[in-house]
C-alpha cells in the first residue's frame, strides 16, 4: 500500500480505486497502522502529517466473501490485491478466472513462485491455466514484482545470522527452493 500511495503522490500511476481483497493483508494492515512507532521516519513523518501511507487515494477493504464477488460486475480501470497463494487458492482465483482472458489486464506476481503451482505456470507463460474445472486463457500480460516478498533473502538472512553475539552451533535450511536452500546451506 505504501507503494501504491508513493506512486499516486508522485503521478507515476494513475488515482485509481484500490479493492484490498485478503482477509490477511488487511489485517495486517490494520496492525502496521496500530504501531506506527515500529515504522521508519519517512512513514512517520508522512504519518505526521495526518496522512496515512498505508492507504491509497481510494482504497477500499473486501472484508466478506460478498464483497469480493461485488467486484465482478464492475469494469474500468481498477487495482485488485488479493492474497496470491501462488494462485493455489482462495479469493484470488476467482478474480483470475475473470481477468485473466482479457489482454487489456496486467497480473503482477508479488516475486517468488513454487514449481508446480499457477503463479510459476502464469510466470513461465502458460497458455491457459486450469481453474474450477476449466481452461482458462491467459490473454492477459503477466509481469512479476520482485521485493514484495515477505521471505528474507540470502543476503537477509546471512546479515541477520551475523547479528547473534554467539553464532548459532546448528542452522537448519528447511525451506525453499532445493538448489537455494543447498546454496545458502554451503554458504552459512
Amino acid at each position: 500500500m505504501w507503494t501504491l500511495h508513493k506512486l499516486e503522490d508522485e503521478r507515476r500511476i494513475p488515482t485509481l480505486p484500490v479493492f484490498v481483497d485478503s482477509p490477511m493483508a488487511i489485517a495486517v494492515t490494520e496492525i502496521y497502522g496500530k504501531h506506527p512507532e515500529d515504522h521508519d521516519l519517512d512513514m512517520q513523518s508522512l504519518m505526521n502529517t495526518h496522512r496515512n501511507p498505508l492507504q491509497s487515494h481510494q482504497m477500499q477493504l473486501l472484508r466478506t466473501a460478498d464483497e469480493s464477488k461485488s467486484l465482478n460486475g464492475r469494469t474500468g480501470a481498477m487495482i485488485i490485491i488479493a492474497g496470491s497463494g501462488m494462485a493455489t487458492g482462495g479469493r484470488v482465483l476467482h478474480h483470475l478466472k475473470r481477468l485473466l482472458p482479457d489482454a487489456r489486464n496486467t497480473i503482477l506476481l508479488p516475486g517468488f513462485q513454487a514449481a508446480g503451482t499457477r503463479g510459476r505456470s502464469l510466470q513461465e507463460g502458460a497458455a491457459a491455466l486450469r481453474m474450477h474445472g476449466e481452461d482458462i486463457p491467459v490473454r492477459a500480460q503477466v509481469e512479476t514484482l520482485d521485493g514484495f516478498s515477505a521471505h528474507a533473502d540470502q543476503g537477509e538472512l546471512l546479515r541477520w545470522l551475523r547479528g547473534f553475539q554467539h553464532a548459532p552451533r546448528h542452522t537448519y535450511v528447511v525451506h525453499g527452493e532445493d538448489s537455494a536452500a543447498d546454496t545458502l546451506a554451503s554458504v552459512i
